[in-house]
């Protein structure tokens, strides 16, 4: 269980992020045409997975802006921003911001992607949604960096992430 904060105030996650070194766990998540997604359709790539609460908050979206900005123009590398927003929020916001070079994904469903890489939010009035997090994957599936944003307010480090990679 990691501590981090809302405000300053003490909430904590389900777990601990996965460890630099493991293979990524298979997931399924869904996209915004309501099909699934799973590890194995980004097979090759590298991944920047952007989680966060909700894009419709300010440093959510402004994560998703900065990583689409930056998505462009990383080789073989793909960027999924991943909440439990529903996947018609996700393409509402991205389409009025004209964001195309990041894949939102959504685990509205179960939370099973949360639950399995110890996101979710177990306290607090965040209760249910997933901590603001950051997990680089080599074309491997291999993770090589990781970020467990200590206050869900502050954005992540980019340039850690994107160096990473």
């Amino acid at each position: 269980m990691a501590s981090i904060t809302l405000g300053g105030n003490p909430v904590h996650t389900s777990g601990e992020l996965p460890a630099v070194g493991s293979q990524l766990a298979d997931f399924k998540l869904v996209q915004n045409d309501l099909s699934v997604a799973s590890l194995s359709t980004f097979a090759g790539k590298k991944l920047v997975l952007n989680i966060f609460p909700s894009v419709d908050t300010g440093t959510c979206a402004t994560s998703v802006r900065t990583f689409n900005a930056s998505a462009s123009g990383l080789e073989n590398t793909v960027v999924l921003c991943i909440s439990r927003d529903l996947p018609f929020a996700q393409k509402r916001f991205c389409g009025a911001e004209g964001l195309e070079n990041v894949v939102n994904l959504s685990d509205f469903q179960e939370g099973a992607f949360g639950k399995a890489n110890g996101l979710e939010i177990v306290d607090g009035p965040l209760k249910g949604l997933h901590s603001r997090a950051i997990i680089v994957v080599d074309a491997n599936g291999k993770v090589v960096h990781t970020e467990q944003v200590a206050e869900i307010a502050n954005e992540p480090n980019y340039e850690a992430a994107l160096a990473a990679l």
